[in-house]
């Protein structure tokens, strides 16, 4: 018992050591670098400010909030908020505009920006390659407010994207009027506007791949397509799998700038999203608790649905952002 209780004590004496000497580490670190860690704390403030701050006034979905009793001097009502909202007649429609837009961005993005990646990776102008990749990249640049207001040009009766359809017998019509062609056409926008610069991502992941496995399988008599197939494709599975997660995670996180500029009540069929109904709601109407409320209900299912895909994502392919 006594060996026991002396080696209890040493314990106890090397963990202090090792504590100040931590300590001692840590200050002397700082001491040394504090011209880098003056370097984060503008970052840090942005975060502690911007994002963790605010969360203090996500408690105004849960009361009857009112701007001149303030967050604590508003009533508690719970969860009626969230109550209302899915008693809201059109509650499925919201999420079925919103799942379907998310999807088809997700499917379509994914495979044109890894399609161009591949293009890009296969050039060997290295000329032609630079120019390519600017012109594809430069959509990103434009403000989105810009590029809603060409969109709505190009789907005029006089538009371009009715001059090209006259071509072939149809009717010039607004295009933004008709239900069924919004998501296209914000899909194609979309693809215009950001496919350039999603496969950077991809691009970065394709030059870490190293080049004598593809002299090797052109030895071996493998053509372009059979290198992207089973060399180019499987050595960025990990970032497609980690891009993937992400983009699971902001599923329903459907953006409501570029639908606001676009749409129309004509539209609100298939354009209407959490994202729009929460603004109208709490920009038009002044219904500042039903929409945080509705917000703060989107963001938990966005964080399931991030925890499961990581969750599938790690038992599948053993690649995880966790």
């Amino acid at each position: 018992m006594s060996r026991f209780i002396e080696r209890m004590r040493v314990n106890m004496k090397e963990s202090k050591i090792e504590h100040r000497g931590n300590t001692m580490s840590w200050k002397r670190d700082l001491k040394k670098n504090w011209g880098l860690y003056l370097f984060i704390l503008p970052v840090i403030a942005y975060y502690l400010v911007f994002c963790y701050y605010p969360m203090y006034g996500a408690q105004i979905a849960f009361r009857d909030y009112s701007p001149g009793k303030g967050i604590l001097g508003s009533e508690w009502v719970g969860l009626q908020h969230l109550k209302s909202f899915f008693s809201y007649p059109d509650v499925g429609r919201l999420f079925r505009n919103t799942i379907i837009m998310s999807v088809v961005g997700l499917v379509v993005g994914r495979c044109a920006s890894i399609g161009l990646a591949l293009m890009f990776h296969e050039l060997r102008w290295s000329r032609y390659k630079k120019v390519t990749q600017t012109i594809s990249i430069f959509p990103h640049f434009i403000s989105m407010v810009v590029t809603c207001t060409i969109c709505t040009q190009f789907c005029q009766t006089d538009g371009l994207f009715n001059v090209f359809l006259g071509w072939f017998g149809f009717e010039p019509k607004n295009l933004l009027g008709i239900p069924a062609a919004f998501v296209p056409i914000r899909q194609i926008m979309h693809l215009w506007r950001g496919m350039g610069w999603s496969c950077i991502i991809m691009l970065a992941a394709m030059s870490g791949v190293d080049q004598q496995i593809y002299e090797a399988a052109r030895l071996d008599g493998c053509g372009r397509i059979q290198q992207m197939r089973y060399i180019t494709l499987p050595a960025i599975a990990p970032t497609r799998v980690l891009t993937l997660i992400m983009a699971i995670g902001g599923l329903l996180s459907v953006g409501s700038e570029d639908i606001i500029l676009l749409y129309n009540p004509a539209i609100y069929k298939t354009a209407d999203v959490i994202s729009t109904y929460v603004y109208r709601k709490g920009l038009v109407e002044f219904n500042f608790s039903y929409s945080a409320a509705v917000g703060l209900m989107n963001s938990v299912i966005n964080i399931i649905l991030l925890l499961f895909a990581n969750k599938v994502a790690k038992t599948v392919s053993d690649t995880s952002l966790l």
